[in-house]
C-alpha cells in the first residue's frame, strides 16, 4: 500500500482525521481502563464482536482530548477496515506506524490495535513499541484464548487485560436517559425501569441493538451478529470445515440456555465425536459466545469432570435464534444473573462461578467463591408465587447452605417488586428474596 492510501484510511478512524462521532460513555469501563494504559505494558481489551470496544477506545482518547491532550498523540488503526488487503503481517505494521509517526510526528503517542487478531505476528510488533518506542499500546480483540496463548508466549509480564460486556441492564438505563438512581428517583422512573427490563429480556444489550428502536431492525443486527460470530471468529481462525456441525451445535446450545449439557449426549446429537464436540464448544466459548459453568466441588478433579451448564452471552440472541416451543422467561432471568455474575468476574479474578447439585438432584444455579470462601448461594426464579416452587426453591437453598458452609442466601425473582428477607420457619436462616430489576441495578 502507499503512504497516500494507508493515511486516507488512518485517518478515518482518527480525531486528527475525519472521524468525530457522538458516542455514549461508559464510566466503569473507561475509568479501568484509564488506570491500566501505560508505558510498561500493553494494555489488552477483550470481548465478544459488537460489544463497544471499539467505541470505548474512542471514547477515551475522545476524553484526553478533552484534558487538552494534542489530537496527533493518539492513533487508532481498525484492522477490518475492508481497504486494508488481507492477509496483513507485522511488516505492514512498522509500514502504518512509519506513516504516522512521519506525517504526524507525535510527542507522547497512544497507539490502538482495533481487532488486531486479524494480523500475523503482531505481538512481536507491539513488544517493539513497548521495549524500544515507550509507546502506550492498547490492544483490542474479540478471541480471547487467541490473543491469550500470543500474549503469554511473547509479552509474559508486559500486558493486563480487561474483558468487556455489552451493556449491563444499569448502562441500559444510562443511554436511555435514567441515569440518577438514587432511591427516590428508582421509586419515580419504576414503571420505566421495569419497562425497559422487559426490553432487555427481549433483545439483550448489544449498544447498537438497545439504540435502535425498529424491532426489525433489532431482530436483524442479531442474527448478524451471531452469523459473524461464527463465520469471522470461529470457522475462518480455525479453519472449520464441518460448519453445519457447529452451527448444529450453537443451535442445541443456544435453545437450551441455563441448563445441564452433556458432551457426551451432544456428540450422539450431531453425529460427530466427543473430541469435536469438545473442540467445537471451546471455540464458541474462546469468543464469547457461550460460557460454561461447572459444579462446584472441593475436589478440583471433579470439578473438571463435571457435566457443564450453558449460558449465551446476550439474552437477545437467545430470542432471535433459540428454538423454543414457549417463552421460557425463568431460564432467560438465570441467563442474565450468569452474564452479570460474569461482568463482575471479569474485574474481579478472585472470584468463581459454580452451580451446585447434590445425590437427591437438589440443585443451586450459582454458587459464588471469593478466595476460598463461598460468598453466596443464589436461586433465580422468574415467579415465586407458586408454593411448591417456593418450597422446592428454599429445601435447596437449606441443603446447600449446610454443606457449603455459607448462610448468605439470595432468591432473584421477578415476581416481587421490594426488597424482603425472611426467616424460614424451624430454623435459625433467613433468606433474602430481591426483584431482578433490582438487583441488576446494585
Amino acid at each position: 500500500m502507499t503512504e497516500s492510501e494507508i493515511l486516507d484510511i488512518l485517518s478515518d478512524w482518527n480525531f486528527w482525521g475525519n472521524f468525530d462521532r457522538e458516542l455514549q460513555q461508559r464510566p466503569v469501563y473507561l475509568s479501568r481502563i484509564e488506570q491500566l494504559v501505560s508505558r510498561k505494558t500493553a494494555t489488552v481489551i477483550l470481548g465478544i464482536r459488537r460489544a463497544g470496544k471499539s467505541s470505548i477506545v474512542s471514547l477515551l482518547i475522545k476524553n484526553r482530548l478533552k484534558a487538552h491532550t494534542e489530537k496527533k498523540n493518539s492513533c487508532i488503526i481498525n484492522f477490518e477496515d475492508p481497504r486494508f488487503f488481507t492477509p496483513l503481517s507485522s511488516k505492514d505494521l512498522f509500514d502504518f506506524y512509519e506513516v504516522y509517526e512521519k506525517n504526524l510526528e507525535p510527542s507522547n503517542p497512544l497507539l490502538v490495535l482495533d481487532e488486531v487478531q486479524n494480523v500475523k505476528g503482531w505481538e512481536k510488533f507491539v513488544r517493539f513499541l513497548i521495549e524500544t518506542k515507550h509507546v502506550c499500546v492498547i490492544v483490542t480483540g474479540s478471541s480471547s484464548k487467541l490473543l491469550g496463548k500470543e500474549l503469554s508466549t511473547v509479552l509474559t509480564g508486559r500486558h493486563v487485560d480487561i474483558e468487556i460486556f455489552p451493556l449491563s441492564f444499569k448502562e441500559i438505563l444510562n443511554f436511555k436517559g435514567i441515569e440518577t438512581l438514587n432511591a427516590i428517583e428508582i421509586t419515580k422512573q419504576k414503571i420505566k425501569i421495569k419497562r425497559l427490563l422487559d426490553e432487555y429480556v427481549a433483545w439483550g444489550g448489544f449498544p447498537e441493538v438497545v439504540l435502535e428502536d425498529s424491532i426489525m431492525r433489532k431482530r436483524e443486527l442479531l442474527i448478524r451478529y451471531f452469523d459473524d460470530i461464527v463465520i469471522k471468529d470461529v470457522v475462518k481462525r480455525y479453519a472449520i470445515k464441518e460448519i453445519e456441525k457447529l452451527e448444529h451445535l450453537g443451535s442445541i446450545l443456544i435453545s437450551n440456555i441455563s441448563t445441564l449439557q452433556s458432551f457426551n449426549k451432544l456428540k450422539e446429537r450431531i453425529g460427530v465425536s466427543l473430541d469435536t464436540v469438545e473442540r467445537f464448544a471451546k471455540y464458541l466459548e474462546t469468543v464469547r459466545v457461550f460460557f460454561f459453568v461447572k459444579r462446584f466441588d472441593y475436589s478440583v478433579g471433579k470439578q473438571i469432570r463435571s457435566v457443564s451448564k450453558i449460558y449465551v452471552a446476550d439474552p437477545g440472541f437467545y430470542n432471535v435464534k433459540g428454538f423454543k416451543f414457549s417463552e421460557n422467561y425463568g431460564k432467560i432471568a438465570e441467563n442474565i444473573v450468569a452474564i452479570e455474575l460474569f461482568r463482575k468476574r471479569s474485574l474481579s479474578h478472585d472470584m468463581g462461578i459454580y452451580y451446585w447439585k447434590d445425590y437427591q438432584q437438589r440443585e443451586i444455579d450459582f454458587v459464588v467463591q471469593e478466595g476460598t470462601r463461598i460468598k453466596e448461594l443464589i436461586q433465580v426464579c422468574w415467579n415465586i408465587d407458586n408454593p411448591e416452587t417456593k418450597k422446592r426453591e428454599i429445601k435447596s437453598l437449606l441443603k446447600a447452605s449446610d454443606m457449603l458452609k455459607c448462610d448468605n442466601l439470595l432468591i432473584i425473582t421477578h415476581a416481587i417488586d421490594v426488597s424482603e428477607e425472611l426467616r424460614v420457619s424451624g430454623t435459625t436462616k433467613q433468606i433474602k428474596y430481591i426483584p431482578l430489576w433490582k438487583w441488576l441495578l446494585q
